[in-house]
């Protein structure tokens, strides 16, 4: 496994280890703010090192390559619901809100995560491992 593939999926691991902990510590008490806001961080970060070091490997190689460019047009359609989704939730929960309401929005979210980070991993961090 590359430094690269291994440093994204770290960066999953923690993301959805920081949000689940948002439940238990509430997201109304600072310290569930202070993992929101660490949490948004870390996403930015994390989709900027993607589009810094992993998608233009990935880009240049579905020149001649149909079915990965195929795969990386679902991708990119598939991040722009799942960035507008987690951008919303960060605005809604920058301030606080009512507990019930933040836990059923945060397991759409972590369902949503896991779901493309499960993709990602068994499928575009494969085709970068084996381009590089």
């Amino acid at each position: 496994m590359s430094d690269l593939v291994n440093k994204l999926k770290k960066e999953h691991e923690t993301l959805l280890k920081t949000l689940n902990s948002i439940t238990i510590s509430g997201i109304s008490s600072k310290d569930g703010q202070t993992k929101l806001y660490a949490a948004k961080e870390g996403l930015i970060a994390h989709l900027e090192l993607e589009n810094k070091d992993l998608y233009p490997v990935l880009r240049k190689a579905a020149e001649t390559n149909e079915n990965l460019k195929r795969t990386l047009d679902i991708f990119a359609k598939d991040m722009e619901n799942i960035s507008k989704t987690a951008l919303d939730f960060f605005s809604k929960y920058a301030s606080g809100g009512e507990s019930l309401e933040f836990a059923k929005d945060a397991g759409r979210l972590i369902a949503a995560l896991k779901d493309r980070i499960g993709k990602e991993e068994d499928g575009l961090y494969a085709q970068y491992d084996k381009l590089v």
